[in-house]
């Protein structure tokens, strides 16, 4: 969902163009499962019992986030200048996203799906900001934009590691929180969903989240060992506390998502000879194992839930696993530029898609020329808006870290 190491100096190019493929897959798959309730509704009810296409794109995305955002913080060395190539990196596109679809909306141009309910605007805009609103019992006013609070989750997750020191023992970490998945499953522990702010309150919870997570960031980049810290602790217990306790997915599922990116960090370890490659093989028998038995025990014997949910995971897993064994061969330009559009796909498609929603209406048979021109029309525009929104903020980004890191 990103592409971490915009200026990646620790990993050479041949490397980062198996991950741009990765992503390019993985940006085509997600755009295709959502367009196809759009345009290929027939095909879709076939498919989705046996593949459920968004959980296998999404999952490529978290082990490929997972292989390289550690390693983004590691080699800047800093938790400053790792979060102003977050921000620079993430804000900008989805500002120029989210503010035009809110435009389009209100004109009636495009039909966004997103009730707030009682929630105020400001609770809600507070939420989206921090990029936890997935977390923090708002609706996410895109349906995309629920991944990037899981995505939050893990960076709060990773810079606590590294400021106690710990950043290296992915694996163990991986290890942990899927086999807290899996025990949460046997246990039966069922929570409702967004449970703490149904206990506390959304707005008070948006209010206090924001409050931690603006603190811990700051902390954290501070020059004081001891805030760094303080503020690494705070934002990996906000990180800890939200996704199990307060999520729309179930608590295992939670778990499991950052279970999967810790695992891809675990096999960066394993080839930067940071671990062994015994240990990261051990660990993904552990996570697979555990999170399809998870899967199968939480499952409610439909297909959608057991077998499309599983075999996306599997082929997830060895879509990621082929990529990592080609690492070394060259990329097709024309994936390896997908991947690097693949955030800007990831954000706009469900715009372009809420457009023709709006105008030209859901087809009710599959119209495969439909499909075609979607992507036809898309993936320019995506061009256009990397061109044009996330390369030049990325360099704004740089440009700032490195003056950071001189003062």
């Amino acid at each position: 969902m990103s592409r971490s190491l915009e200026s990646g100096a620790s990993v050479g190019p041949s490397r980062l163009g198996w991950l741009d493929a990765l992503r390019g897959i993985a940006a085509l798959v997600v755009v295709f499962d959502h367009s196809s309730y759009s345009f290929m509704p027939e095909f879709r009810r076939e498919l989705m019992p046996e593949f459920n296409t968004s959980r296998y794109g999404i999952m490529v995305f978290f082990l490929v986030s997972g292989y390289i955002i550690p390693a983004s913080l590691e080699r800047r060395g800093c938790v400053r200048t790792f979060w102003i190539g977050r921000v620079f990196r993430m804000y900008p596109l989805w500002a120029a996203v989210v503010i035009p679809a809110l435009v389009l909306s209100l004109l009636g141009i495009a039909e966004i799906r997103a009730d707030f309910g009682q929630q105020s605007v400001v609770t809600v805009a507070a939420a989206h900001v921090t990029f936890l609103q997935e977390l923090l019992g708002t609706p996410n006013f895109l349906m995309v934009l629920w991944t990037l609070s899981y995505e939050m989750a893990f960076y709060l997750l990773v810079v606590a590691l590294f400021t106690v020191r710990l950043h290296q023992r992915s694996a163990a970490v991986a290890v942990t929180l899927v086999v807290l998945a899996a025990v949460s499953v046997t246990a039966g522990v069922v929570l409702p969903v967004s449970a703490l702010s149904g206990t506390v309150g959304t707005g008070s919870l948006v209010a206090l989240a924001s409050v931690v997570m603006v603190a811990a960031i700051c902390c954290a980049s501070a020059g004081s060992p001891v805030l760094r810290v303080f503020g690494g602790v705070l934002g990996g217990v906000l990180a800890l506390v939200l996704v199990p306790f307060n999520g729309t997915v179930p608590m295992w599922e939670g778990l499991t998502v950052l279970a999967v990116m810790f695992f891809g960090t675990a096999v960066y370890r394993a080839e930067h000879g940071q671990s062994t490659w015994q240990w990261a093989a051990c660990t993904a028998v552990v996570v697979i194992a555990c999170t399809v038995g998870s899967a199968f025990e939480y499952g409610d014997g439909s297909h959608f839930t057991r077998r499309g949910w599983i075999v996306a995971f599997l082929l997830a897993v060895l879509t990621f696993g082929v990529g990592l064994a080609l690492r070394r061969r060259r990329v097709p330009r024309w994936l390896a530029g997908l991947g690097t559009i693949s955030y800007s796909v990831y954000l706009v498609h469900p715009v372009l898609l809420a457009v023709t929603d709006g105008t030209i209406g859901r087809r009710q048979r599959d119209n495969l020329a439909l499909e075609a021109a979607f992507y036809a029309v898309l993936l320019p525009l995506c061009v256009f808006t990397h061109r044009y929104i996330e390369a030049p903020s990325q360099t704004w980004g740089r440009k700032l870290a490195r003056r950071v890191q001189r003062w």
